[in-house]
C-alpha cells in the first residue's frame, strides 16, 4: 500500500497559484571541514555525478575522498566566503527575489517564486511542501544550468520527481530542460561583456570557460558539449568576434579519466607563454557566481597565466543580479508558463459557492 504525506487541510476560499522553483546545485552552510564533509558526501554519492562501479567508488569516497577533501574545499571556500553566506546562495536568493519582483510588475501576482539547492539547504523536499501548503496546484522547474547535463539539470529534475512521487495530490509540471541558445540569456552575456569592455578596454583575447565533463559523457550521448560551443558561438557572433579571438575551454576536471578539452588551465598556461597582453575570461555556464568561478578562475586561473608570463588577467563577473539577466529570467518564465498564465482563475467566492451548492444538491 502506498505511504504518502498527508495532504494539507483543504479550503474552498483559496485561489490555486502556480509555483515557479528555481533550482541551483547546493553549498555547504559554512567554510569548515565540518560542513564540507556532509556536502561533498551528498554530492559525490550522486550517481549521475559519478558513473563508475558503485563499490569501487564507495571505497574511494569514503577511504579517501571524504578524509582528504573537506578541508582543502573548505580553505577554499573561506577565501570567497560572504558575511551573508556563500556567494552561490547568496545570489540565488537574490535572484529569486528580484525574478519575483519583475513578474509582479508584469502584473503576475498569482506566482509563488522561490528557489531550492540539488545538494545542501534549503531542500527540494522542503521548498515544495512549503509550496503545496501555498496551494500551489501547477509547478515550472527550472534548474539555473544554461546547457543541458544529466550531471547537473537532470540530477536536479530527479530530486524534483523523488519528491513528487511521495505525493497524493501532484501538481501540473513542467519543466525546463536548458536555455543555452535563448535569445535574452544570450543577449544578456554580451551586454555583460561589453560593459567590462567599456570600463576595462577591450582583452586580446576573450576566454569562455565552461564547467567540465568527462569525455565519456559526450561519447554516450550527454548535449552538454553542443551546447557549450553553440552558446560560445552565439556570444561571439553578438560581440562580432572572429574565430581568433576566442576560445571555448572547460575547467573544473577531478580524477585522472579524460574530460572534455581544451582544459582551462592549459589554454591560460598557453596564452600566458604566449605573454598575451590582456585575456578576459567568462563563464557563460553559470549564472551565479562560485567556488568555480571566484576560486578556481578568478584566483587560480589568474595565477597560472600570470605565472607563466602573461599580462593583465580580467574576470568577467557572471550575471548574477543584473537587471537584464533577470528580464531574461523572467522571459524564459513566462514563455515556460504560455497557457498557464492565460486560463482564468476562479474567484475564491465563486468557487466556495459551487462547492456549497454542489453539497446541497447531493
Amino acid at each position: 500500500m502506498a505511504n504518502y504525506q498527508t495532504e494539507p487541510a483543504f479550503r474552498h476560499d483559496y485561489s490555486p497559484k502556480i509555483g515557479v522553483l528555481l533550482m541551483n546545485l547546493g553549498t555547504p552552510t559554512a567554510p569548515t571541514k565540518q560542513a564540507l564533509r556532509p556536502y561533498l558526501k551528498e554530492f559525490l554519492s550522486d550517481r549521475r555525478v559519478i558513473e563508475i562501479p558503485r563499490a569501487l567508488w564507495w571505497f574511494i569516497l569514503n577511504g579517501i575522498i571524504l578524509n582528504t577533501r573537506p578541508a582543502k574545499s573548505a580553505e577554499k571556500y573561506a577565501a570567497i566566503w560572504h558575511a551573508e553566506g556563500s556567494p552561490l546562495y547568496v545570489t540565488t536568493r537574490k535572484q529569486t527575489l528580484l525574478l519575483k519582483g519583475q513578474l509582479g510588475e508584469l502584473g503576475w501576482h498569482n506566482l509563488v517564486v522561490d528557489f531550492a539547492m540539488r545538494y545542501g539547504q534549503p531542500s527540494v523536499a522542503s521548498v515544495l511542501q512549503k509550496m503545496r501548503e501555498q496551494g500551489v496546484e501547477k509547478l515550472l522547474v527550472l534548474p539555473l544550468y544554461p546547457q543541458y547535463s544529466a550531471a547537473s539539470t537532470a540530477t536536479a529534475l530527479d530530486q524534483v520527481f523523488r519528491h513528487l512521487l511521495t505525493l497524493r495530490n501532484m501538481p501540473a509540471l513542467r519543466t525546463v530542460r536548458q536555455f543555452h541558445d535563448h535569445p535574452a540569456y544570450i543577449q544578456a552575456l554580451a551586454t555583460q561583456v561589453r560593459s567590462h569592455w567599456q570600463q576595462h578596454g577591450r582583452g586580446d583575447k576573450l576566454v569562455m570557460s565552461f564547467h567540465g565533463m568527462p569525455r565519456f559523457t559526450l561519447n554516450k550521448g550527454d548535449p552538454y558539449h553542443c551546447q557549450c560551443l553553440k552558446t560560445g558561438r552565439l556570444l561571439a557572433e553578438a560581440l562580432q568576434l572572429t574565430t581568433e579571438q576566442y576560445i571555448v575551454c572547460f575547467q573544473s576536471r577531478f580524477g585522472r579519466a579524460e574530460w572534455l578539452k581544451p582544459y582551462t588551465s592549459a589554454v591560460l598556461t598557453e596564452l600566458g607563454t604566449q605573454h598575451i597582453a590582456k585575456v578576459d575570461v567568462i563563464c557563460p555556464g553559470f549564472v551565479a557566481d562560485c567556488l568555480e568561478t571566484l576560486e578556481e578562475i578568478a584566483m587560480e586561473g589568474k595565477q597560472t597565466f600570470l605565472q607563466q608570463g602573461g599580462g593583465e588577467f580580467r574576470y568577467i563577473p557572471c550575471l548574477n543580479e543584473d537587471p537584464q539577466w533577470i528580464t531574461a529570467l523572467a522571459d524564459i518564465v513566462q514563455q515556460q508558463l504560455a497557457g498557464w498564465l492565460d486560463e482564468t482563475v476562479d474567484a475564491p467566492a465563486e468557487r466556495c459557492q459551487r462547492a456549497q451548492t454542489a453539497g446541497a444538491k447531493a
